[in-house]
């Protein structure tokens, strides 16, 4: 009686802790927060989805993440950062993008207000 609600509940573990640690190309169909989603709202049902069609087998050369052996290393943090995909930015860019967004719209906003300057200004001289 016990066995079924103990199953289900280390089957969602699992599913769990997979999901959160695979890479966003490993993970097929769905985003990984959507397969979180799923997996938190029907344990069961979720956690056999993600093992069946979410997870991408094989992709790790025949090792699982979870079998991968820690390794101490004095590699700086940014060349352990994946690698864009095609199409895809890295952080780095879409930051620059934003600036460079954000820079944009305050030269609008400065011309906006110096045109409504320079307005004020006309209509006080024709006055």
């Amino acid at each position: 009686m016990v066995l079924l609600p103990l199953l289900t509940f280390v089957l969602f573990v699992a599913a769990l802790i997979d999901i959160i640690l695979r890479q966003e190309g490993q993970v097929k169909h769905l985003p990984k927060l959507v397969w979180i989603l799923i997996v938190i709202l029907l344990p069961l049902i979720g956690s056999i989805l993600w093992f069946a069609i979410g997870r991408e087998y094989g992709t790790s050369g025949g090792r699982s993440v979870l079998s991968m052996p820690r390794v101490a290393t004095t590699m700086p943090v940014q060349e352990f950062t994946a690698t864009p995909r095609d199409g895809e930015l890295s952080t780095e860019e879409q930051l620059a993008q934003i600036d460079r967004e954000i820079e944009y719209y305050e030269r609008q906003a400065h011309l906006e207000r110096l045109e409504a300057e320079v307005e004020r200004k006309r209509k006080s001289l024709e006055s």
